[in-house]
């Protein structure tokens, strides 16, 4: 029997186990579902069972790059400009400022880390602090999950979160796609004429999104049948992420490219949504287990540097949170902890650690990847738990002295924004 034969049958059968008893754990103790996949992929990769050997993990790559593209599209399908128009500035200075707060601390903790552990240049050091500190920004929507079903999704909170997951996750994106253009080789000069600069591998990279989307849109934009759209728009990830991963790019940054522009330059905008997400949870559930089987852990000595990501991330996100909302004026709104929701780390955060690692010109991509595998998997068992236990109680006495304030039925006021204004009337990005 063939290992990609076996993958798929041992894939089947604990989707099916973990459809009975993951779903029981979760309910009975707030895990969110993903780590069993991930947890199942490394028992079945070679560090463990050896049930798929390094050659046949190797071989699942063109899978993993469509996953990534596939991911990426979602996300740039979700920057609607005329929705994120209509939502409060407000929401997305403090996510922003979250956001590179986050990504500045990480990065530089991390680099301090690393060039104090490990026998390594500063620039090694610097590379390897930038990827933890993407990886660090991303930010699952869990915690607004947990945090809409007890307040409601017209909360001031709740709308700052699902502005600043969907900011952290483009953030993300964007940190790896531009450090993959600084770090990337220099080809041959004689095919070219001359070595190009980071610049123009950056907009090399945005290009291919770029031009893959306007061709989508001109030959299939007016399309309104799924199904057709569905295949269109497949065979038009592969050739985005393949191309992305051909030139050693970034295939997240590069698809992101791709779904922005076809949400904001076709009229079957609802119908590419609804085709992209046909296939978002297998194709999510399946770079879970590939990522769990590519996992290897660093040759260094990387249990003390992944332990201190851990803590980093968690003092900055909340941190950082905390300054962005006091900056702002939003801190009376939002209350001092209401990062806590953005904890949890999800899928993308393993996707962007997934692109960092088939880079071959970065450094330690093995001890990235684990960092994020470790993040993933604690914040995938613990996230949910943290929010509903901590946040819950500090949102709900913010929202109960706004109301008290407030008597009347009137929405909610943002801060110094008018209710209008703060309540997007589409669904943020982030509940995807």
């Amino acid at each position: 029997m063939s290992e990609g034969l076996i993958l798929v049958l041992v894939v089947a059968a604990s989707y099916l186990a973990a459809r009975v008893a993951f779903e029981w754990l979760a309910k009975r103790f707030l895990i969110v579902s993903g780590a069993e996949y991930l947890l199942l992929g490394i028992l079945l990769g070679p560090q463990v069972s050896g049930i798929l050997s390094p050659g046949a993990v190797e071989s699942f790559a063109p899978i993993t790059s469509l996953g990534l593209g596939w991911m990426g599209a979602l996300i740039g399908a979700q920057l609607v400009l005329p929705r994120m128009i209509r939502t409060a500035a407000v929401l997305y200075r403090v996510a922003m400022a979250e956001s590179i707060l986050t990504f500045l601390v990480t990065a530089a903790l991390m680099a301090a880390g690393i060039y104090g552990t490990f026998d390594v240049t500063p620039r090694v050091a610097i590379i390897a602090g930038i990827g933890l500190g993407a990886v660090a920004t991303v930010s699952a929507t869990a915690g607004v999950a947990v945090v809409a079903r007890q307040l409601g999704r017209r909360s001031p909170v709740v709308q700052q979160l699902e502005v600043a997951s969907a900011t952290n996750a483009v953030v993300g994106i964007l940190v790896s796609g531009l450090l993959f253009a600084i770090v990337h080789p220099d080809p041959d000069a004689a095919v070219i004429g001359r070595p190009l600069t980071p610049t123009e591998w950056a907009v090399i990279t945005i290009a291919v999104g770029v031009v893959g989307g306007a061709l989508f849109h001109l030959f299939v934009g007016e399309e309104r049948k799924v199904d057709r759209l569905f295949i269109s728009l497949a065979g038009a990830v592969i050739l985005v992420s393949g191309a992305a991963t051909y030139l050693r790019l970034s295939p997240l940054l590069a698809a992101a490219c791709f779904g922005f522009v076809l949400a904001n330059t076709t009229r079957s905008r609802a119908q590419i949504t609804i085709a992209l997400e046909r296939v978002e949870r297998p194709l999510y559930f399946a770079l879970l287990v590939l990522a769990g089987a590519t996992w290897r852990p660093s040759v260094r000595d990387w249990v003390v540097l992944v332990l201190l990501f851990l803590l980093v991330r968690i003092a900055a996100k909340i941190g950082a949170a905390r300054l962005a909302a006091r900056w702002n004026g939003m801190l009376p709104a939002l209350g001092p902890h209401w990062g806590r929701g953005l904890l949890g780390q999800g899928g993308l955060a393993l996707a962007v650690a997934l692109s960092y690692l088939y880079q071959e010109d970065v450094p330690l991509s093995n001890l990235v990847f684990t960092a994020a595998v470790a993040s993933v998997l604690l914040t995938d068992i613990l996230s949910a738990r943290f929010v509903r236990s901590l946040v819950y109680a500090d949102v709900k006495d913010v929202v109960a002295g706004r109301k008290e304030a407030e008597p009347t039925k009137a929405p909610v006021p943002v801060g110094p924004v008018p209710p209008d204004a703060a309540q997007p009337d589409a669904r943020s990005s982030a509940e995807d």
